[in-house]
């Protein structure tokens, strides 16, 4: 499990494209061992938002682009992603959505489906726990 978890955050935080972000100042984005997933941008005028979801509430994983860049749309079934914005104009806000999209650059389609059967393993070992 150690090994697709990190063959995951490898293949993550190589294929995520900051520069289709305007003013993104740092990033953050990885799949915990607790098998959460957390995405955190932070812009340059010192807006975050935070994004972050347990695997066990994971349905489906889109992608629409070609091999040099697209988006990854990582979907549940509920609200069950969280979406935390601090430091923001107007107003830190906390809300819940069911789908995240997180753009990519240079992904094979071999690559998208590996990740999304990654997904798929990390879920049923939520729900075998």
């Amino acid at each position: 499990m150690l090994n697709l978890l990190a063959w995951s955050n490898k293949t993550l935080l190589h294929s995520y494209d900051p520069t289709a972000e305007v003013k993104l100042k740092k990033w953050e984005l990885s799949i915990t061992d607790d098998f959460f997933l957390r995405f955190r941008k932070t812009y340059q005028n010192g807006k975050q938002e935070y994004y972050s979801c347990h695997l066990h509430s994971f349905n489906e994983l889109d992608y629409l682009g070609n091999t040099r860049a697209g988006t990854l749309t990582i979907s549940t079934k509920a609200d069950d992603i969280i979406v935390q914005t601090y430091n923001d104009r107007k107003g830190d806000v906390d809300s819940m959505t069911n789908t995240l999209s997180i753009p990519v650059r240079n992904m094979e389609p071999e690559q998208v489906d590996s990740l999304r059967n990654t997904l798929l393993v990390f879920k049923s070992a939520v729900a075998a726990e």
